[in-house]
């Protein structure tokens, strides 16, 4: 059965809705005491109460150290390890899923991609050439609008992490009245300057080398050999010869999908920075499925599949490296 354009794009509807819940929820957790440490108090705010380790009360005499000592690791030691492994767990199945599905600044990735390819034809700066969408002609007009989202999406950055330590109340006020402090002044102007430069300049390279939380995501997913992994039927790969969409004319529409500027057909050990977004999957559902009547040549493979996956990529390779040596 075919799939109609609504189904090839039902994946990403759903992906947007937790990309765009997540984002809100970063803009305003500070300001709902969900999670923020205020310097001013030197407290922790979590889920909208004050988290202590109770080091003040141990201080006053109030509690013994026996207790103080069983509150640091109930309320940091344990918590601290139940998230990150948690998060470590998540990885180490589904990759850098926190990376595709969630996180704020790939959402900004993927926003500022778009409008930077009406304005050149390419989704980086330093990409030499873009592919070759048939229904966005590249327009100039469109470069201010992208150095603006640029700059408004670095202040709001800045301004969102300066809520992170500082009262949301305080930062917002001090910024309408015009009465910032000196230290609050040169945390906006250096967050905003840093941020907007990356955005517009640096960001797939920040997200597949500089990003420490995917870095390790990465770290955690290759390390597993069941990982959920994009499998390639290369069997048939001649199919990839006849690959094109309605969009995307040039070149294979997996590799233009990709927001990371990856191959997806690639092997795993070429795909660290994968963010397991699902967009190569569904331009080749597109490319091969609904506008050919042929199956999809990529898909998703976990556990034993993945497995299998893993060491037949590994033979393709042994036998590529095998047959440059003949030849060379």
């Amino acid at each position: 059965m075919l799939l109609d354009s609504s189904a090839v794009t039902r994946l990403q509807r759903r992906r947007l809705f937790f990309q765009l819940g997540f984002f809100a929820l970063f803009l305003l957790a500070p300001a709902l005491n969900l999670l923020r440490f205020d310097l001013n108090e030197t407290q922790l705010w979590f889920l909208g109460q004050r988290w202590s380790l109770g080091i003040d009360a141990f201080r006053a005499g109030e509690i013994s150290a026996t207790e103080a000592a069983l509150h640091i690791v109930t309320r940091a030691f344990l918590p601290a390890m139940a998230v990150v492994g948690t998060f470590l767990a998540v990885a180490w199945r589904y990759g850098r899923l926190y990376c595709g599905w969630l996180c704020p600044h790939f959402t900004l990735v993927e926003m500022l991609n778009q409008v930077l390819y009406r304005a050149s034809g390419r989704f980086s700066v330093w990409e030499k050439r873009g592919p070759v969408d048939a229904k966005v002609e590249p327009s100039a007009k469109w470069w201010p609008v992208f150095f603006m989202l640029c700059l408004m999406f670095g202040f709001a950055w800045a301004i969102t992490l300066l809520t992170y330590l500082l009262p949301p109340a305080e930062v917002w006020g001090n910024l309408m009245r015009g009465t910032a402090t000196p230290n609050q002044a040169r945390f906006l102007l250096a967050g905003t300057l840093v941020f907007t430069l990356e955005f517009a300049f640096a960001r797939h390279l920040f997200c597949r080398f500089g990003c420490a939380v995917g870095f390790f995501q990465s770290l955690v997913w290759m390390a597993n050999p069941k990982g959920m992994v994009v499998a390639f039927d290369r069997a048939r790969a001649r199919d990839c010869r006849s690959c094109h969409t309605d969009r995307f004319s040039h070149g294979a529409a997996c590799d233009n999908g990709c927001p990371m500027r990856l191959h997806p057909r690639n092997i795993k050990r070429m795909m660290f920075s994968c963010v397991q977004c699902g967009q190569c999957l569904d331009a080749c559902d597109e490319s091969q499925q609904v506008e050919q009547g042929r199956a999809p040549l990529l898909t998703w493979k976990i556990d034993a599949d993945a497995v299998r996956e893993t060491l037949r990529q590994r033979r393709s390779d042994q036998q590529a490296r095998e047959q440059q040596k003949e030849v060379g």
